[in-house]
């Protein structure tokens, strides 16, 4: 066995727990954690995993909300060798079985609540509010003793959508996560005096892995909440418990349109995050004129790379509000024609990425893996304008996926979803922009027959997560298709954007 070298996820913690054990760690309801007490239930929870009967090497399959158990469930797959399977809460049906048969997980962590949407034969293991929960074996579970994990192992598979219906699994190494932890501390400025609250959920990747664990590296003290809140979250920054958010636009919306917003007492915010999709700029400028001495970070990045890839910083927003910012500390860009050549700045262009923060590839998908990864650079599928100071502008989407309120949205597993209603002749599915949303997910149909919106928005509900389903219906006579048959989305978007 070679040697440890330290650079893995469980390690973040342990170094964290050595130097300052009785601080603080994690916070959640009404439980609370120090590093050390952390760092001995991960210990405890790594050996309990491994009773229930997975190796090293065995994926693990997480389906909960947020929570102290998830947090824990994570830090102890990475400990034990294990490969950790964070997916959607919201999703069920076969698409929730799609993930768990994929990725080949021989256990589910999920909540119990949950547990029942589950494949039938699928082994699961309560996280939490149960007698035999991952947090009730803590009391009775030895310390893991196992082999460290090392730096080039798996340590996740994080699913991504592409423009088909099928998700990938981006292979996620220890080396790589803790690359783009250091990468999120320096470009974000993350510090162990900052009062995070992590309030997006934990199976997505931004709030896992730019914010939590990168904090538990600093040693901060972190909040977890269900979700969101904006009550909650207006208490805790009056009560001077939190003074650093991350949330996407759409959150940003919501809370900037509070009525309470302009009267509560919210001078103790310091630093705002934001990412996930465009952040419209007059909400922006209308935070930013409400609390004038708030620090905005723009995050922009994919889960292939871990996922941050440039930071626009609160001195930088000036002039370029629309930018999504400077490549983070280990991350090189650049843009490319479709021969892969780079082109001038100022000219958009598919953005490139070469980083050992990056995926090892899809997890048992070699020819996706082989069409994204060429010639050495990592092709995002995202167009991007860089200028002459290394700013980089996203400006369009190579693939048809629909960014609707930072989650990702196959078009053509709606439109297949939509096909399966008897008068839906034809379907394209857009997103158009949306205040709320960003982007909705937005149908426009060539109907055969006597059909109305209601009918195919509570149609799509009943295929589709709730996430996924459209949230417009608009009818036409016929799709646009240039020469050879194709149907120029395109088109749609700037027919129907600025409305019907």
């Amino acid at each position: 066995m070679t040697p440890g070298h330290g650079s893995t996820v469980d390690g973040v913690l342990r170094r964290t727990a050595r130097r300052t054990p009785a601080r603080v760690a994690v916070e959640y309801g009404d439980r609370s954690w120090t590093y050390q007490e952390l760092d001995e239930a991960v210990s405890g929870a790594a050996s309990a995993l491994l009773a229930r009967g997975p190796v090293p090497g065995d994926r693990v399959a997480a389906y909960g909300r947020n929570s102290d158990a998830y947090l824990i469930g994570f830090l102890a797959c990475a400990r034990a060798g294990l490969v950790h399977v964070p997916v959607n809460n919201h999703l069920t049906g076969e698409d929730l079985a799609y993930l768990v048969r994929q990725s080949g997980s021989t256990l589910v962590l999920a909540d119990p609540d949950l547990a029942g949407r589950l494949p039938d034969g699928v082994a699961t293991l309560p996280l939490r509010d149960a007698d035999d929960s991952l947090l009730a074996l803590l009391a009775t579970a030895p310390p893991y003793d196992g082999p460290e994990p090392r730096s080039e192992d798996l340590v996740q598979l994080l699913y991504t959508s592409g423009t088909t219906a099928l998700p990938k699994g981006a292979m996620m190494t220890h080396r790589g996560l803790v690359h783009e932890y250091l990468s999120a501390i320096t470009a974000l400025d993350l510090s162990a005096g900052d009062r995070p609250a992590h309030a997006l959920p934990l199976y997505h990747s931004a709030q896992l892995h730019v914010f939590l664990l990168p904090y538990i590296a600093v040693g901060a003290t972190n909040i977890i909440l269900d979700a969101p809140d904006g009550d909650r979250l207006f208490d805790l920054i009056e009560a001077d418990r939190v003074d650093s958010v991350f949330a996407p636009p759409t959150v940003w919306i919501g809370l900037a349109n509070r009525p309470d917003f302009a009267t509560r007492n919210l001078g103790g915010l310091r630093k705002a995050y934001y990412g996930a999709s465009i952040m419209p700029v007059p909400v922006l400028e209308r935070l930013r004129e409400r609390l004038p001495k708030l620090a905005f970070y723009n995050c922009f990045g994919q889960s292939e790379i871990g996922p941050l890839a440039t930071v626009l910083g609160p001195d930088e927003h000036k002039g370029r509000m629309d930018s999504c910012g400077r490549t983070v500390l280990f991350v090189d860009a650049r843009v490319v024609d479709e021969q892969g050549k780079e082109v001038p700045d100022g000219t958009a262009g598919e953005i490139v990425y070469r980083s050992p923060q990056l995926c090892e590839g899809y997890w048992d998908k070699p020819e996706e893996t082989a069409e994204a990864f060429r010639e050495g650079w990592f092709h995002s599928g995202d167009l991007a304008v860089r200028d002459a100071h290394g700013y980089f502008t996203v400006v369009d989407r190579v693939k048809d996926v629909i960014n609707s309120g930072g989650v990702l949205v196959a078009s053509r597993q709606v439109e297949d979803a939509l096909y399966t209603h008897e008068a839906v002749a034809e379907v394209a599915v857009i997103g158009l922009p949306d205040e709320r949303w960003i982007e909705a997910v937005t149908a426009v149909v060539v109907a055969r027959g006597e059909v109305t919106e209601e009918e195919l928005l509570a149609h799509a509900r009943e295929k589709l997560a709730s996430f996924k389903a459209p949230k417009r219906v608009l009818f036409v006579d016929e799709l646009p298709r240039n020469a050879s048959g194709k149907i120029l989305k395109r088109e749609l978007r700037d027919r129907f954007g600025d409305g019907v």
